[in-house]
């Protein structure tokens, strides 16, 4: 039977040596989802996402993703990790950089089947960038940077994409047009992004994780500026966006 949870975490710990960085988290998110997940930095954030795609193992407590141990789950996670960088030099296309992420499918760089390629340029076509896929990597704007490598995250067609500060150091229009892709995205996969950044899209994603040592899920009808303002203090922004494109924005 298919389990309609996309990842449960039931009691879980995880310590770096003596210092507990996550203490009785219990999670859980169903599938076809669109959920943020935010929190202060050194809140554990990271440390939940590596717990989530099987990086980490809980120190106690139980995760089960697609159903499975996070390990047994791995081909059906498409994972985008926070820093993912190529050399600016180094002469590599769009296409290339999306198939490097099926080289652990018994692949080695430059040895790709036909059905990997096709693969590769599905991914592109999701995110926009169909037309660019022999393009170098280095001309290509920040924005479009950025959905080269989720692409390369959705190559290998997962029931589960996430992202690790996926919005980190774009402006606010082409952050806008990266959570609608997101957004879009979820209709098929369930999408998880991590941020620092406390702006959210309302009306789009379902809930949002909060993530401080202790874990909790709120609905975004929930998350106003009091309550990021009691989490992140006063120096604290808010984007709203709804379905239709309008946005509102609070400083």
């Amino acid at each position: 039977m298919l389990d309609n949870n996309a990842f449960v975490f039931e009691n879980v710990f995880y310590s770096y040596g003596n210092q507990e960085v996550l203490t009785s988290v219990d999670l859980q998110i169903g599938r076809n989802e669109l959920v943020w997940i935010v929190g202060p930095n050194g809140g554990g954030k990271t440390t939940l996402v590596k717990l989530l795609v099987g990086l980490l193992q809980p120190e106690r407590g139980t995760i089960k993703v697609l159903g499975r141990d996070p390990l047994h789950a791995r081909y059906g996670i498409g994972y985008m990790p926070q820093h993912s960088h190529f050399d600016s030099h180094f002469p590599i296309t769009v296409e290339e950089v999306v198939l490097t992420g099926l080289s652990d499918r018994n692949t080695s760089f430059g040895r790709y089947r036909k059905s990997h390629r096709v693969k590769a340029i599905k991914a592109l076509n999701q995110v926009g960038l169909g037309a660019v896929s022999s393009a170098r990597l280095n001309e290509l704007s920040g924005g479009q940077q950025r959905r080269v490598m989720i692409a390369r995250a959705l190559a290998s067609e997962p029931e589960l994409l996430v992202l690790d500060e996926p919005t980190a150091n774009l402006d606010m229009r082409v952050e806008k047009e990266l959570n609608q892709l997101l957004l879009e995205l979820s209709n098929s996969v369930t999408v998880v992004m991590v941020s620092h950044d406390p702006a959210f899209v309302s009306g789009a994603v379902q809930n949002v994780i909060c993530v401080s040592r202790t874990v909790a899920v709120h609905p975004t009808t929930e998350v106003n500026h009091d309550f990021l303002t009691n989490m992140y203090g006063n120096d604290v922004r808010i984007v709203q966006h709804d379905r239709q494109g309008e946005d509102h924005h609070h400083e």
